[in-house]
């Protein structure tokens, strides 16, 4: 079945491109109404996607509806956050609304679509970001929509207030101690919370965060990232439940921790252990793995400090300084690495290096890029 989400948006994309073909003598929608009548089709439609989902949004505006406070958006958001591909659906059809509203202005101003805030309300609770951007005014018009005065209690609930609105978001993302992560306790923590999809993807985008910083400082650690999306994976195929989806996000983390302190139980610097790990092969006895250490850290220190200078200012665009820099390379591992390694893995392994060090210099990343 052809989802209907894409079709709106592909007509969002004409009618806009027509609009903006037009000239002040004949424009090619007048007064907007195209646009207007489209901003209201993707709000229908996208209301009936969430019908779908058990999510009734239109009800909001439905005079004999009452609801307690704009906690309940909370819960909107964990039934969309429960499978990744209908978030997906959701935030195209939000960025549809979101789009034709910004194009409908200011003539929409005339006859307001309060269900336009509801859509970008909800979408940054899905998000987690409603506390990083201004969105005050918006929450006023979601309470006007509501037509209640809302205080958001401790526990994310809500609950109704007397007097002025006073409005607050408990914050969305949380952080853990990866050195102290009590799996155990978080499996027993996890039973209790009443928005478990929130509470997933809260550990997802820290997860996320925590994976992007260590490949910033070690690209050794793709596999990591393999295996991050391989849970993800398992759990949107249905391999998994909810629980134990949450219990191997946990176990990851704490295997994340344990990868970011990793350098310090190998007695060695970030930079020295990216090297190291590129260098290392199976089979090697404790002594061996020692001289690998050895080499990683003589090597970085013979290319960053010791004279003459061989990562001068863009050294990989000069076929002679590549070449240079790739042979005083060779040298350094050529009297480091132990004898276990052959012919075949010395030539491998330096290839190996020599790749990280021109990617990283092309990127202007770590120490590669120059001499410091």
């Amino acid at each position: 079945e052809v989802v209907d989400y894409y079709n709106v948006f592909r007509n969002m994309k004409r009618a806009l491109a027509s609009y903006a073909e037009g000239n002040d003598d004949e424009l090619p929608v007048r007064d907007k109404s195209a646009l207007l009548d489209l901003l209201d089709d993707a709000l229908a439609k996208g209301c009936a996607f969430l019908l779908e989902q058990g999510i009734d949004l239109a009800a909001l505006e439905k005079s004999d509806t009452t609801f307690k406070s704009l906690g309940i958006f909370d819960g909107y958001a964990d039934t969309l956050l429960a499978v990744d591909a209908e978030r997906r659906k959701f935030n195209v059809y939000e960025n549809t609304i979101s789009g034709l509203y910004e194009a409908c202005k200011p003539e929409v101003f005339g006859a307001p679509r309060p269900l336009v805030y509801a859509f970008q309300y909800l979408r940054g609770v899905v998000d987690g970001k409603i506390n990083d951007q201004d969105v005050d005014e918006l929450r006023q018009k979601i309470t006007e929509l509501l037509d209640i005065s809302v205080v958001t209690d401790p526990d994310g609930f809500g609950g109704v207030a007397e007097g002025e609105p006073k409005f607050q978001i408990v914050q969305r993302g949380r952080h853990w101690d990866l050195r102290n992560l009590d799996i155990e306790k978080l499996k027993e923590e996890f039973q209790s919370q009443p928005l478990k999809h929130i509470e997933i993807d809260d550990l997802k985008k820290f997860i996320e965060k925590k994976l992007e910083d260590l490949l910033k400082t070690n690209s050794q650690r793709r596999p990591f990232a393999e295996r991050f999306a391989d849970i993800v994976d398992r759990y949107n195929s249905g391999g998994a439940s909810v629980e134990e989806y949450y219990e191997e996000l946990a176990s990851f983390a704490a295997g994340l921790g344990k990868e970011e302190e990793r350098h310090i139980r190998e007695g060695l610097s970030e930079d020295e252990l990216e090297l190291f790990d590129v260098l290392l092969k199976g089979g090697l006895t404790k002594a061996e793995e020692q001289a690998v250490k050895l080499a990683a850290r003589a090597l970085l220190t013979r290319l960053k400090e010791e004279q003459p200078k061989v990562l001068v200012e863009q050294w990989w665009k000069d076929a002679e300084s590549r070449a240079t820099v790739k042979s005083v390379m060779e040298e350094v591992l050529d009297e480091q690495l132990p004898t276990s390694y052959d012919r075949l893995d010395f030539t491998a392994h330096c290839e190996k290096t020599f790749e990280l060090l021109l990617n990283h210099a092309q990127n202007d990343q770590h120490w590669a890029a120059r001499a410091g």
